[in-house]
């Protein structure tokens, strides 16, 4: 039973839904069903967060549903990375045009337990970019994660998030005079 650990990577994924299913329905309904969708012969998925409500970045005017979870797999980075974005079309994600865009699915590689990874595709860098200043993915990371280090930063999930909650709390301070 644990060979398979010593094979395998530990990845972080963050899941984020704002635009509803014409057949699952809600992001809310989403999410569960994406992290069904995630296990496969050769993705265990360890563990998932609750899902969390979260306002949306730039122009889409829609909420976001978002969750984390916590896969073993010996799939490297970039096969991973294929399968996640299999799993988006299947919900019928489509990548063109605005990266804002409301979408149904967004998977991403968040951390993993291989430290750093800087592919030749733009695309997949890991720790993912918008891992320390998002409290939509530290909130459910911290979840499911808390004590996993950001290689960037060397801090961990717990400490990024109560580090960028309290950052919030400092810029909304009343001033005195």
């Amino acid at each position: 039973m644990l060979r398979i650990f010593e094979l395998s990577h530990l990845y972080l994924i963050g899941i984020g839904s704002n635009q509803p299913h014409p057949v699952i329905g809600t992001p809310n309904r989403i999410i569960p069903q994406a992290v069904a969708a995630l296990e496969m012969d050769d993705i265990d998925v360890f563990a998932h967060s609750a899902t969390i409500q979260s306002s949306p970045m730039g122009p889409s005017s829609r909420r976001f549903a978002n969750a984390a979870a916590v896969v073993a797999t010996e799939l490297e980075p970039p096969a991973l990375l294929a399968r996640l974005h299999d799993i988006e079309s299947h919900f019928g994600r489509v990548r063109r045009g605005q990266s804002w865009r409301a979408r149904v699915l967004d998977l991403d590689i968040l951390l993993w337990s291989g430290g750093m990874w800087a592919g030749s595709k733009p695309e997949l860098s890991i720790p993912h970019p918008g891992l320390r200043s998002r409290s939509f993915v530290l909130t459910p990371a911290a979840m499911v994660a808390p004590d996993w280090r950001d290689p960037v930063s060397g801090l961990n999930i717990r400490h990024l998030q109560s580090r960028f909650n309290r950052a919030k709390a400092l810029d909304q301070s009343p001033h005195h005079h």
